[in-house]
């Protein structure tokens, strides 16, 4: 299948072949696809990271080759931690967003053409961060507002929140919340929840919160992103997953 990668701040992930059409996700600089099919004007893409599936004007796809798609899969490269932020790629400024992939790494195999500058902060993309640094990254998404299909601190859905502040800490989740209900581990009682923790209301289309300890859990709720108490989290049909590796897991009181 014919390759692609993000070279645009943010692109629409569409639900049909149509401008006007559903979102259901969204591209950040950096991230690399798989091109399904072509529609006139609109490209059927697969996301790498998540296998998520979605239309992107033809305008906004940027072909790669086969060799540069694996290079992009092999190497680590950084992620920016940086609400927003500007690099300097193929001698032209792009501006990118929190979550978005660098092509800067420290063990690169193929030399890149153009020259690639960026001041701001990032961090190695697998590499696995504690909670305390979770949390850090979570507080990057406060008040976001709720956006459908959206994933960035501009504009978020629940399974999109949980997704891309997993992601900044360095594991790989499913973009739907339905999806990441099977993610992890299961934490069959709820009182052995540790921060970190991941607790879903429902099943599908589920509301998902990070749980921080405490009466404290962080998610979209009332249309943004907000510290709730576990009143609002409520306690219909709970279920929670462990995600972070258990030595970065704060120990429970």
């Amino acid at each position: 299948m014919p390759k692609g990668i993000c070279r645009l701040s943010v692109v629409a992930m569409r639900a049909n072949p149509k401008s006007d059409s559903e979102l259901v996700s969204e591209l950040l600089f950096g991230e690399h696809y798989s091109v399904l099919e072509v529609k006139k004007d609109m490209v059927h893409i697969q996301l790498h990271f998540d296998n998520s599936v979605g239309w992107i004007s033809k305008n906004q796809h940027t072909p790669i080759s086969e060799e540069y798609f694996d290079q992009v899969n092999l190497s680590d490269y950084k992620v920016c931690i940086d609400l927003s932020g500007t690099i300097y790629f193929q001698k032209k400024h792009v501006h990118i967003l929190f979550g978005s992939v660098l092509p800067i790494s420290t063990n690169e195999l193929f030399k890149l053409e153009e020259q690639v500058a960026f001041n701001g902060e990032s961090k190695s993309l697998a590499q696995k961060r504690e909670f305390e640094f979770l949390k850090e990254v979570m507080k990057k998404y406060l008040n976001a507002p709720f956006l459908s299909g959206g994933k960035t601190p501009f504009g978020v859905d629940s399974g999109g929140f949980i997704q891309q502040v997993f992601k900044v800490c360095g594991y790989k989740l499913p973009r739907t919340t339905e999806e990441q209900m099977k993610s992890g581990q299961e934490v069959s009682n709820l009182d052995e929840m540790v921060p970190g923790d991941l607790v879903f209301s429902g099943t599908k289309g589920a509301s998902g919160y990070i749980f921080l300890g405490g009466d404290e859990y962080a998610g979209v709720y009332g249309g943004e992103v907000k510290k709730i108490s576990s009143t609002e989290v409520g306690e219909k049909e709970l279920s929670a997953r462990r995600i972070l590796l258990k030595k970065l897991v704060p120990e429970q009181a």
